[in-house]
């Protein structure tokens, strides 16, 4: 198992945020909120601050801009002492993004964007071009969106527009309190992607807040777990955290089926697709019965002319179906962004017993079914067998 550590380090000259002994006390309060916090976070790297309820997270997180005074300890950011610094200017370094969005809802979602760069005495042009920049960014057209307000878009919009705003001056570093807890499931996971997707061009340090632990598997380089008084309780990668959880309380954390969450640790696009027996959009009964006497599967795709999948047809109900006009609907399809954990929630509810894969352009790539899946799994917990024959020796080495 893994050492347990109230202090979490890398390697010199590396971190773009240190916390040094931090501490947070409430008067009135007999324990600390936050108890001698230090912990370095990698320059452009995603790190989660995750844990019970009341463990101090969100307090940590607000720490690091001064939403919230610290009490004790330092605050690093880029080499430089910023615990004394004026609050004010530290923010303008400091993206912050938050579940509830705090868009301002009587500007327009321009005027939301440009609010820092607008604070920083940019001139108009530049703050213009720097909006239609960053909503093209976060996949809002300009044109169709910069003018409207933040109550006339959808909850995954206005968290696009957060995210625009954070970035607005672009900055080194972002905050990030559970940014998607208030988005239906199925967004929620879209937006995931869609920010992982983002990450890779911008490369921001991120400290990201979630409750959730298959959340913070999916977006994280580096996981922190947190017991009471944001004490570490272990820091590191995800996939090092499921193989070798530091203690009970990790485990215990982590939860059941530790197999299935490592699916969180993969993308769509990093393995080999299925394929699926496909028929065009438009064709007769008889095409529709040829092709399922083609073939042994129970379901059929239905792609139009521009290869998109539009839904799946029955076998069951073939003898009755004389046209592709309706199909059975495709829940959502997924990409190569999305993980294997997101298809394997797909494949759960859908008619069939497969997730469609589309590209950028919602072009049919290829399918995901459970048999492939399992079959992943099994490899993962092959592999995983040395480490733990490892860990065991080690640990009667120990005793």
């Amino acid at each position: 198992m893994a050492d347990v550590s109230s202090h979490a380090s890398t390697s010199p000259g590396e971190a773009m945020i240190r916390l040094d002994n931090l501490e947070k006390h409430y008067p009135g309060q007999a324990r600390p909120a936050v108890a001698t916090l230090s912990m370095e976070i990698p320059e452009g790297e995603i790190v989660i601050l995750v844990g019970p309820s009341g463990c101090g997270k969100t307090t940590t997180l607000k720490m690091i801009n001064r939403i919230i005074e610290p009490s004790g300890g330092r605050i690093f950011l880029q080499g430089e002492d910023v615990t004394t610094t004026n609050a004010d200017e530290l923010r303008r370094r400091i993206g912050y993004v938050i579940q509830q969005v705090g868009l301002f809802p009587h500007q327009t979602v321009a005027a939301n964007v440009g609010v820092v760069p607008k604070m920083l005495g940019w001139d108009k042009r530049r703050i213009a071009n720097r909006v239609d920049e960053l909503l093209e960014l976060v996949g809002l057209e300009p044109g169709r969106y910069r003018d409207r307000y933040p109550k006339e878009l959808s909850g995954g919009q206005n968290q696009r527009v957060g995210v625009a705003r954070a970035l607005g001056a672009d900055p080194p570093v972002m905050l990030m309190d559970e940014p998607f807890g208030a988005i239906d499931p199925i967004n929620r996971a879209r937006l995931q992607n869609e920010f992982l997707r983002l990450q890779e061009e911008i490369k921001k340090t991120i400290v990201f807040v979630t409750h959730d632990i298959d959340e913070a598997i999916k977006m994280g380089d580096r996981i922190a777990i947190l017991s009471e008084e944001s004490r570490i309780a272990q820091f590191d990668t995800p996939s090092n955290i499921l193989a070798n959880p530091a203690d009970d309380f990790v485990e215990n954390f982590l939860g059941a089926g530790p197999s299935v969450k490592r699916l969180t640790l993969s993308q769509v696009g990093e393995i080999e697709l299925n394929s699926w027996p496909t028929v065009q959009a438009g064709v007769s009964g008889e095409a529709i019965g040829e092709a399922f006497r083609r073939c042994d599967d129970d379901f059929l795709l239905v792609l139009d002319g521009q290869h998109r999948p539009k839904g799946w047809l029955a076998r069951a109900d073939s003898g009755r179906v004389q046209s592709t006009d309706n199909p059975l609907p495709i829940l959502s399809p997924v990409t190569s962004q999305s993980t294997l954990f997101d298809a394997l929630n797909i494949i759960l509810q859908s008619y069939s017993t497969a997730a469609v894969v589309v590209g950028e352009d919602g072009a049919y790539r290829g399918t995901l079914d459970l048999e492939r899946l399992r079959a992943l799994i099994h490899v993962e917990q092959e592999a995983q067998l040395p480490t733990a024959a490892a860990d065991q020796q080690d640990a009667r080495h120990r005793s």
